[in-house]
């Protein structure tokens, strides 16, 4: 099996053709018109850490772009397990990736990250009168768009590929499965924790 693996660079590339002129040059220093547009019509991001990759909604530009190379993500409560934030102390390199829901095609803006308390960015983003606790801080050193291939080829958008969610097991009795604690009550805490911050938020 270790014979089949590629480690180095050089054997990387041997093993690709050459990228297209396009994609070679995609890539931006900064946020232009484009990348803002698209997202201010985000209502989600995927923040890639060093070992986590954690989403994070709300309506669509809830990521406020502050200047083309900085871009702000509030924090809405969560489990309190900080793992994402953790990973940014030890290393502020992160990936996001925007998506928006309809649309095939994502945009890829990665940077160096740090954790903010300014009351002064934070408070601009309450909701039902109530600020974030901390607040993601992207200092953007390229900014891309990623083809549409992947959600085409997984269908994502098309009804036909939605599941009923009973065909799943609730994410609270997962974890009770696995830390021998009672099926019945974890599905019960899970469920109301969700319920609770919505209510907090008034949505």
């Amino acid at each position: 099996m270790t014979n089949h693996l590629l480690t180095t660079i050089e054997d990387l590339e041997a093993h690709f053709p050459p990228a297209s002129e396009l994609a070679s040059i995609k890539q931006l220093p900064a946020l232009d018109q484009h990348c803002r547009d698209f997202i201010a019509r985000s209502p989600l991001v995927m923040i890639g850490t060093l070992g986590d990759v954690s989403p994070k909604g709300d309506h669509p530009g809830f990521v406020q772009v502050i200047d083309d190379n900085t871009v702000l993500i509030p924090d809405r409560r969560g489990n309190n397990l900080i793992d994402s934030m953790r990973n940014i102390v030890d290393n502020p390199t992160v990936g996001l990736l925007f998506v928006i829901p309809g649309i095939d095609e994502t945009l890829r803006v990665n940077g160096q990250a740090s954790i903010t308390i300014d009351p002064d960015l934070l408070e601009s983003h309450s909701v039902n009168g109530k600020a974030p606790n901390t607040g993601y801080l992207i200092q953007v050193n390229e900014a891309f768009y990623h083809c549409a291939k992947a959600f085409r080829r997984s269908k994502l958008w098309a009804a036909e590929s939605q599941i009923d969610k009973k065909e799943l097991v609730h994410p609270g009795r997962a974890i009770a499965q696995n830390s021998g604690i009672d099926p019945d009550e974890a599905q019960k805490t899970y469920d109301a924790g969700i319920e609770k911050a919505m209510k907090e938020e008034g949505r």
